[in-house]
């Protein structure tokens, strides 16, 4: 996760503030948040606390309402979002082994070395 990513994930606006980033009223945001559509952090005093990253699903979920969506429709929009980025992740997902094999062999390309012909497999880690 790049720095940037992090800190848009980082929970650090509490409620009264996110209301005034998107304009809608704690009940909307307590009601998104029971619909699981955000999920806030809690404090150890269990205040609801937000990070950027929630404030723009918030101002998302106010455009797909304005735009005719209901609820289960909202729902629908980001189950698809949700398991269309698990199978782009599962397409790309290595195992730790295959993992060092194509470090082995970018290790053996860039340091001009050939491969011991006796060796079939390279290194067993």
């Amino acid at each position: 996760m790049s720095e940037k990513e992090l800190r848009k994930s980082m929970s650090v606006f509490p409620i009264g503030t996110v209301i005034k980033l998107t304009d809608l009223s704690a009940r909307q945001i307590r009601y998104y948040e029971e619909q699981e559509l955000v999920f806030p952090e809690r404090t150890s005093s269990n205040q609801r606390m937000y990070s950027l990253n929630d404030v723009d699903r918030l101002l998302e979920i106010k455009d797909w309402l304005s735009a005719g969506y209901n609820m289960a429709g909202i729902h629908k929009l980001y189950e698809r979002e949700k398991v269309k980025q698990q199978s782009q992740n599962a397409a790309y997902h290595l195992t730790d082994n295959e993992v060092r094999r194509i470090f082995y062999d970018e290790l053996l390309a860039e340091s001009g070395l050939n491969r011991n012909p006796f060796q079939s497999e390279g290194p067993r880690f």
